[in-house]
Parts: C-alpha cells; structure tokens; sequence
C-alpha cells in the first residue's frame, strides 16, 4: 500500500492522469454542444475512432510529402473526418428524423468495422497503421511533457463556457435545447443551430481521437478509443450538461483511469478488477447522481 501512495505522488501519475483525462474532455466538450441544441449523441465513441484512424492515416501517407507538417495536417483531418461523420449522424437526426438513439449506435458499429476494411485496403493488416514518422510534438518540461490537444482540451473548457453563457450563439443553443418553437418564433433557425451543434461534437471528439492516435500514441490500433467516449456521454449527464461540471466529471473518471494503470502494476486487485474499475466507478456515480436535469427537447425532433 506504501509503494502504491508513492507512486500517486510522482510528476509520472500527474503525466498518466492528464493524459486519461484528455479524450474524455473533449469528447464531453463535444456533446455538450450537441445535446444542449436537442440532439442525442452517443455516436461519441465512433467519432474517437474515425478521427484517430483518419488522423494516423493521413499523417502517415502525408509524410513523406509534408515532413513534420503531416501530424498537423493529420490533426486538421481527423477534425473534418469527426465533423463529417457528425453530419451523417446530423442529417439522419435532423433533416430524416430518424430515432437519434438508432442512429447514433449505427454510427459506432461502422467505427467497429470500416477502420478494418480500411486498414487491410492500405496496409494489408486490420489491427493497427504503421507508425507514423512524426507524430504531433511534445511541449513541457520533463515528464509533464504533452502534445498540443492537451493544451487545447483544457483551453476549451473556458471558451466553451463562454461561448454557451456570454454570446448570442450559446444564447440561441441553450433555448433550441430547452424550447425549440420559442426560438424559432424568435427568428432563430433551430434546424442551424443544430446542425453546427452536431457537426461541432464530431470537431472535437475527433480532436480527441487525434490525441490518441499521433498525440499519444504513433499509430492508430484497434480499440484505440477504449470506451471513452461512452465515458464521455456518462461525464456529460454526471457535469449536468455544464462546462464546469464536465471538467469536474472528466478529471474524476480521469484519476479512477490513471489508478487502474497503476493498480495494474500491483497485486492488491485482481487485474480484471482493475481494468473494470473505470467503467464500474462510472455506472455508481450515474446511479447515485439523482435525476439529472437533461435539456427539456433532448431527443425531440422539431419540425418547422
């Protein structure tokens, strides 16, 4: 038990705890916007892994062209992959009204197959891309050393939150989460809205899977994404839809993610205790949060 307190208290558990943070920030980050315009989103966990498979991919094949450009170019694509692939998730929910819930897990089957067919189509192998030759850069000191999403995900917090509280865009979101025909009488375009909302989430939750694959890692490999962003969704309904309260959220389930890393070293829990851990702590605190105040049109199509 001593050995396990003096490794929490090291600069290396701070790096580990900041790292399991950072994917779920974003990822939550990305379906504030989303759920606070009305529209369910757990396609969250497909949108990580497209953005980190479009990320090491193009980094790789941009390489030999771009240098140490690529991993930038290949953080811009694995932005516009997740946006994209929000958009599809957008259109079927928005325009087709589709069942929100449906779609989102349609979403998160194909990012259980299609980063296969893709991988085999380039590479000829199915779990994981070559690594990449320069993957995003690392600023810090010593050990507390991350690549650029780290900084960006906790500078995100701050401009969400004052995007959702202080500008009329956050204004016109909230009301098309909570009234949608209130702010269209308004004048305010709740279809828009919502599309920029969705198309937001998969911008950030494939921010998230860029760190994952060229941020932290060098390659992409299958179940890169490890439930986070179902972890992400459950960080949402824990914060209450908050930016405040999805960072306090993330860095809970971050530090029970970096403890399950370092218990996993130990022999004080069995080892599948431990890599459940995570998920297991997840389900308690939903049930013991009590009935979350969700947006009142979350899940509602709205027809003009």
């Amino acid at each position: 038990m001593e050995a396990l307190i003096a490794q929490i208290f090291t600069t290396a558990f701070l790096a580990t705890f900041i790292r399991s943070v950072v994917p779920l920030l974003l990822t939550a980050l990305g379906g504030l916007f989303s759920e606070r315009s009305g529209v369910v989103n757990i396609a969250l966990e497909g949108l990580i892994i497209f953005g980190a498979l479009a990320a090491a991919v193009s980094t790789q094949l941009l390489t030999p062209s771009l240098g140490q450009v690529a991993p930038w170019a290949g953080w811009l694509i694995g932005m516009l992959v997740g946006g994209l692939i929000a958009w599809i998730h957008a259109v079927l929910s928005i325009k087709y009204r589709a069942d929100q819930v449906i779609s989102g897990t349609a979403i998160n089957l194909l990012a259980t197959g299609v980063p296969a067919v893709v991988l085999t189509a380039l590479y000829g192998v199915s779990n994981e891309s070559p690594k990449v030759e320069h993957a995003l850069p690392l600023w810090g000191v010593g050990e507390l050393r991350f690549s650029p999403p780290v900084y960006f995900a906790f500078l995100a917090v701050a401009i969400t939150w004052y995007v959702m509280y202080r500008t009329p865009y956050g204004l016109r979101l909230r009301a098309t989460g909570e009234q949608p025909g209130a702010a269209a009488s308004m004048g305010v375009n709740v279809r828009r809205m919502r599309y920029s909302a969705v198309i937001l989430s998969g911008v950030l939750a494939g921010t998230a899977g860029t760190f994952l694959s060229i941020g932290n890692l060098d390659s992409y490999v299958r179940n890169i994404s490890a439930g986070a962003g179902f972890i992400a969704l459950a960080a949402l309904i824990f914060g209450q839809w908050k930016p405040l309260g999805v960072l306090g959220a993330t860095l809970l389930f971050g530090l029970l993610q970096a403890l399950s890393i370092v218990l996993g070293g130990t022999n004080l829990l069995p080892s599948t205790l431990v890599q459940a851990l995570p998920y297991l702590i997840t389900i308690l605190a939903l049930i013991f949060t009590g009935r979350s105040r969700a947006p009142k049109a979350l899940g509602r199509s709205y027809d003009s």
